[in-house]
């Protein structure tokens, strides 16, 4: 899609924290964090929303979110993570995608520089 800012990202228009990368997905830093760490697991493909996105990309992007988790947890050491998927009135972007936001009983605040050189170590 023309002015979808994920495909744009997807196409190296915009530049990304980005954390892991397959054929099927990209996996970058929000840059518009809730908490250190938020993440987004964004198709390659345009997909609107669940109702658009094959079960199979589905499928892709719940395993790589659970070694996603296991990252944010080795290097940030949240106490607890939130997966978020809007669809419809609730989405910012309408690209399918899933948030990865952690959550800290004491409120740790990083530049998205820091977090980013955390998890790439």
């Amino acid at each position: 899609m023309e002015n979808c800012v994920f495909c744009k990202i997807m196409k190296q228009e915009i530049p990304s924290y980005t954390l892991y990368e397959d054929d099927i997905v990209k996996v970058f830093l929000s840059i518009e964090p809730i908490a250190n760490g938020h993440t987004l697991i964004v198709p390659k493909e345009h997909y609107k929303d669940i109702t658009d996105i094959p079960i199979e990309v589905l499928n892709h992007i719940n395993k790589v979110s659970k070694n996603m988790y296991n990252l944010l947890k080795e290097k940030l050491n949240f106490d607890g993570l939130k997966l978020v998927q809007n669809n419809g009135f609730f989405q910012d972007i309408p690209h399918y995608h899933l948030h990865l936001i952690p959550h800290y009983n004491s409120e740790k605040k990083n530049s998205l520089e820091e977090v980013y050189e955390i998890l790439k170590k």
